[in-house]
């Protein structure tokens, strides 16, 4: 009973120690890519460098295309300086084949392996890359897989044994063709490199299993990540969504201070780029105050001008808007007046053209005179008349709303709401002139444009009544002559049984 009650309070006490052992986890922005809005106007990543057939997009990096031959890699620009990180990485691998090639692999090195024949990357590399190859090349049927691979920089990739010779770890998972994105959770922490891996079964982000652990892997102390792919005589889609890089810190000890994290060769540049804005500054500083010497020695007022020149009040902001408007107005009406001048120019052309077709008319032809009665021609002379003295009523109410925006110096809404009124008004006006034209035009069209419809052609007559009787009456005898033969030749034929 003392063994059974003592047992709770051990696993106890080990939980709360393991628990106190989990390190601090800080993300790491400058060694991390994640969509959306991935790449900038320029086509490259922020803080990470791509070469080969790597092309970035605003959700992920496509770092080889399903083609024959196809190598490329995208690695960090800056070093890391945390002793212990942990990564996490989602990417898809899809293809059309049952067979995928070649792989893709998950570095971290000393130097960065831009391009080479190991996945994409450059061999004989100093520290560790997980590989996840899909092709076959020892034909042990023990691909798709997971292989860990460490090297200090003097050895060569076996590729014809699938790294088998080397692996520090391995475990055999398909990531191929998965309904969800495959997640690889790579840590280095006190010497230990542990990988885990969601197979892309279930949208559940947090769903790992253990796939391979290496313990006392000693790694360098700064190092480059970096992730790349390769095509061989078999392709395959390699898409890498996110890269997340977290600084592993012991419980008990502090995380490097910003200003630790920046190269000697960074802070001195940014000095000197401080140092000349400084300068800068100042210069400005010094032309100010000589272009506005009343303000010398009061900071407050100097302030209140350098604030009024850089920035608009609210009712400053409002006036500004009221005239763009006003002006914006004043060109619309502008552009209106010139179209009422050009309608009335046609108008006037139209009138005085069938003025003269009239006289032409009446003067040519003393018997056709009567066609066009006095009246029809009064009625067409008031309606030109009338649409006229609208047009010239549309002009000068244009002309009012003209002289009303350039003479007012304080405009407000009362303004506004009178030139909307305008507006409306003229679109009406517009529509009336419109109508009565077209109406005008239909109405006084010479006769001989007048649109006819075409007569129809004669049906033609092919066959007269008598010789289709006739017809009939020959087709029903030789009906009947038919019939009468058929009936004798089968009467003879019953006698022979």
């Amino acid at each position: 009973l003392l063994l059974a009650l003592g047992r709770p309070a051990l696993s106890g006490a080990q939980a709360t120690e393991g628990a106190a052992a989990v390190p601090h986890r800080r993300f790491e922005y400058k060694y991390s890519f994640k969509g959306p809005h991935l790449v900038q106007a320029d086509g490259t990543v922020p803080f990470w460098v791509h070469t080969g057939n790597a092309i970035p997009s605003a959700d992920q990096i496509r770092i080889t295309t399903s083609l024959k031959s196809q190598k490329g890699s995208v690695w960090t620009k800056n070093k890391s300086i945390f002793e212990y990180w942990e990564v996490e990485v989602t990417f898809r691998v899809t293809g059309r084949g049952r067979i995928g090639a070649d792989g893709l692999a998950i570095w971290f090195t000393e130097e960065q392996g831009l391009e080479g024949p190991v996945f994409g990357a450059a061999d004989k590399w100093n520290g560790v890359g997980i590989f996840f190859d899909s092709f076959d090349n020892d034909g042990k049927k023990n691909n798709p897989g997971v292989i860990v691979v460490g090297n200090n920089g003097k050895l060569l990739y076996d590729h014809q044994n699938d790294g088998s010779t080397q692996a520090l770890a391995s475990c055999q998972r398909d990531f191929r063709n998965k309904p969800y994105p495959v997640r690889v959770k790579i840590t280095y922490y006190q010497k230990t490199l542990t990988v885990l891996i969601n197979n892309g079964f279930t949208p559940d982000k947090e769903d790992y299993e253990f796939c391979a652990k290496v313990e006392d892997m000693v790694l360098p102390s700064q190092g480059y990540f970096g992730i790349s792919a390769a095509t061989g005589g078999l392709a395959d889609d390699h898409d890498v969504l996110s890269f997340l890089t977290f600084q592993l810190t012991e419980p008990g000890k502090e995380a490097p201070t910003p200003d630790a994290e920046i190269p000697q060769k960074d802070k001195e540049k940014y000095q000197e780029e401080f140092e000349h804005f400084q300068q800068e500054l100042d210069k400005k500083k010094e032309e100010f105050q000589k272009e506005h010497p009343d303000v010398q020695g009061q900071p407050g007022k100097l302030f209140e001008l350098f604030f009024n020149d850089v920035f608009e009040t609210v009712s400053d902001r409002e006036l500004r808007q009221i005239f763009e408007g006003q002006n914006r107005i004043h060109l619309e009406i502008k552009q209106l007046n010139r179209q009422l001048d050009m309608i009335l120019d046609e108008q006037r052309k139209y009138v005085s053209a069938v003025t003269e077709e009239i006289a032409k008319r009446g003067a040519g032809f003393p018997g056709q005179q009567g066609q066009v009665s006095q009246q029809e021609i009064e009625t067409i002379v008031k309606t030109q008349e009338e649409v006229i003295r609208q047009v010239k009523e549309i002009r000068s109410s244009v002309t009012d709303a003209l002289r009303s925006i350039s003479g007012a110096q304080h405009p407000g809404s009362a303004g506004v709401y009178e030139t909307t009124q305008h507006f409306n008004d003229i679109k009406e006006h517009l529509h009336v002139v419109k109508r009565d034209i077209e109406h005008l035009v239909q109405r006084n069209a010479p006769s001989s444009e007048k649109q006819k419809c075409p007569e129809l052609p004669p049906f033609p007559s092919c066959l007269s009544t008598m010789h289709f009787f006739i017809f009939v009456a020959v087709q029903t005898v030789l009906f009947i002559g038919y019939v009468m033969y058929r009936s004798q030749q089968e009467a003879a034929a019953k006698k022979f049984f």
